[in-house]
């Protein structure tokens, strides 16, 4: 008799500059039956990225009024903008029996073990802290005080490595491994004969 797998949350994170994004665009080509879930954010969009594909670029007077509806599973406040996990898509994509991947970031991580016991954890490391600071530095994306700041960031999450069920890395020119250990994990998960229910 065939058992049918229970849909799955899936929670990716990682310190800042470890490659969150690239880990989760190759994923999603390897593995397009996944409900990936899109983080709405207060903060402006970078260069290349898609409102709707990349986050939902939203002003914080909306973000402010999804907090006070309860519309986001989890929010937080990170480097001064407004990040969180809008709860319907999240309900829809378990409703329809599909695994579901939040990309988030490790204090959200934290909510949503709380809130979701049943969730999987799998956090991404670099090869080492220098590999993980070459990374930040090569973005350009923000002035050296920022930076700083993200370093150190990255230095006190990778400290928080042991909260997550499964570990993988991410070394510079290898994305594919990185992105097999994912999906081993996920089929390992959804093998195990004692599975619980996802609830919100």
């Amino acid at each position: 008799m065939c058992r049918r797998a229970l849909p799955k949350v899936l929670v990716v994170s990682g310190p800042s500059g470890v490659g969150k994004d690239a880990v989760i665009r190759r994923l999603q080509e390897r593995r397009p039956d996944l409900h990936f879930v899109v983080t709405a954010t207060s903060r402006a969009p970078r260069e290349g990225e898609v409102d709707g594909v990349d986050y939902h670029f939203v002003g914080r007077e909306q973000f402010e009024e999804w907090v006070a509806r309860g519309q986001l599973l989890e929010h937080a406040v990170v480097y001064g903008e407004y990040k969180g996990i809008p709860k319907a898509q999240v309900e829809a994509a378990l409703k329809r029996g599909t695994d579901t991947v939040l990309r988030i970031d490790v204090q959200g991580a934290a909510t949503i073990r709380r809130l979701i016991p049943q969730a999987v954890s799998v956090f991404i490391v670099a090869e080492s802290e220098a590999a993980l600071v070459r990374r930040l530095v090569a973005r350009k994306t923000e002035p050296m005080d920022s930076l700083m700041v993200r370093v150190e960031t990255a230095r006190a999450e990778v400290e928080r490595l042991r909260e997550f069920d499964h570990v993988v890395v991410n070394r510079e020119g290898e994305l594919d491994a990185c992105v097999d250990g994912i999906v081993a994990i996920i089929e390992a998960e959804r093998s195990k004969v004692h599975q619980e229910p996802v609830r919100l």
